[in-house]
This record gives structure tokens, sequence and C-alpha cells, in this order.
């Protein structure tokens, strides 16, 4: 008993936290946070301090005790413009390798840290999502748009490969791998017809409604079995580096440490008694 007070009392409450360089609210009992890059005058452009501040925020969200899913969104009626001009592109012309590298490194470690992430996430995308952002939005578990969305992996537009943050990695897993290098290779926008086709896009919804729609599928998340959904984002992200007989032995331990769970069992209990479950994450 202890040991499990020691381990709790690492957990906190992310309901009232306040973010320095974008938004970050929850709904009333914390369980759905919705972060929201708060820069529309610009179309919501990343800083150096914004990624960092993002990095970090998703590295401690493991220890949140309220927050079980995730909305990444955009102020106004777009979503994310990419690196600032001004801000990034421009101080980037005058560093040395060793100031770049550490830059690349802190942008492809926010990657890591959307995916490490045990809560889902779920991007809810309008307007203009371009280069770090269309990142940002590939990175996520589950992804909504508006009919107005415009997608571009637009490096090669100002000279650099379309390997960034891991999109020659992950963006063909999603979209397959000649659509990818299509993007990659020429930076064009992709609609949002075509990725709902292409399976970026796992719904449209009309911009008046669709942030709603992203919390409440996020909230249908939060309020299921949140332990096992982090299991499966877990499984999800490592299974990539599998081969056949490795993935089905971790999906053997992942699937036993799950049905040992009190949600299991309440799970169980509440279809015996044709009742809806309610289930603590335990």
């Amino acid at each position: 008993m202890a040991m499990t007070d020691a381990m709790l009392d690492k957990k906190r409450p992310f309901k009232g936290h306040k973010a320095r360089h974008f938004l970050f609210e929850t709904d009333a009992d914390g369980r759905v946070a919705t972060i929201t890059l708060n820069r529309p005058e610009r179309k919501n452009p990343l800083t150096f301090e914004s990624y960092e501040e993002l990095g970090d925020l998703f590295r401690s969200l493991h220890r949140a005790s309220d927050v079980r899913a995730i909305v990444l969104a955009g102020a106004g009626d777009n979503f994310c413009s990419g690196g600032d001009v001004f801000e990034i592109i421009e101080p980037l012309t005058k560093m040395a390798m060793p100031e770049l590298l550490a830059f690349t490194r802190m942008t492809g470690d926010l990657v890591r840290q959307i995916r490490a992430c045990p809560q889902p996430i779920i991007a809810a995308v309008d307007g203009i999502c371009a280069g770090a952002g269309a990142i940002l939005a590939m990175s996520a578990d589950y992804r909504v748009a508006t009919p107005e969305a415009k997608t571009a992996f637009l490096f090669t537009r100002v000279g650099l490969a379309g390997a960034d943050m891991g999109a020659c990695g992950i963006l063909p897993r999603i979209i397959g791998q000649g659509r990818a290098a299509e993007l990659l290779f020429t930076g064009r926008s992709m609609s949002a017809a075509e990725g709902h086709a292409w399976g970026f896009y796992n719904a449209l919804h009309e911009r008046p409604v669709m942030l709603a729609e992203a919390q409440r599928f996020a909230r249908n998340l939060a309020d299921g079995p949140w332990f096992a959904h982090s299991m499966t984002k877990k499984m999800l992200d490592q299974e990539w580096s599998m081969g056949i007989e490795e993935l089905i032995e971790s999906e053997a331990q992942a699937q036993a440490i799950c049905m040992a769970t009190g949600d299991f069992r309440r799970a169980f209990e509440a279809f015996a008694a044709k009742a809806k479950p309610v289930f603590e994450g335990n």
C-alpha cells in the first residue's frame, strides 16, 4: 500500500494549468484538455519558446491524475502555419551546425513526446496546416478537419528536405509511401477531401462544429477504459519496429496486463447486469 500511495503521489491534476505560449484548458472535471495555438493574427506559428513548452507539457502529462484525452487546435480559422518566419526561420539562417542540430533535435523531441504521451491526442484542423503544423497533425493519434483545411509539408519550398521531425517515417505509415513521397517532394497542399480519402483525416466536419466534434470524440475516449487506451497507443507506437513474433508477444503481455485491471472486471459485471460500465482506469 505504501508503494501504491507513493506512486499516486507522483500524479497531479492539470486542471487549472496555465501555459505561457498557448492556451491550455480542460472541461469541468479535467478529463479532456484542449491545447490551442493562440496567435491567430499570424495563423498560429510556432516559436522557439512554444516548441519547448509544448515538448515539456507533453512530457509531463504522463503524471496527470485527471487528463485522459487531449485535443490540439488552433485559434481562429487556422491550425498552424509552421515555424514563425521571422522568429525561427530567419535566426536559423545565421546559426552554425551545433546550434542547428540542437534545434532540429528539440523539434524532433516534440514529436517524440506527443507519441510517448499516454493520452490519446486528437488534432482538430482548420484552414492552414503547414510545415511544423502539418507535423503536429501527423503526430496525433486521430485527426479531424474542416473542408477548408489545407495541409502542406512544405519544407522543400524553403530548400529543406522532407525529412523533418519524423515525416519520412510516420507519414508513409498513414497515407502510403507514394502519396507521402509526392507531398514531401512537392510541398503542395493536400486538400481536406484528399486527406480524408487517403486516411490522413478520420473525419471532416463543418467549421462551426468541428472543434466540438473533436472534443466530443475525446470525451468518449476519456470516459472509456483510459488505461487500456494508453496501452493501445503504446502498442501502436512501439510495434513499428517489431517483427511479427515480437509484436504478437508484446500484445499478449499488454492484453494480460489489461485483463488484470478492475476495468476489465467492471465491464464484465456491467454486461452481466445489462448496465453501462463505469471505468476507473485501474
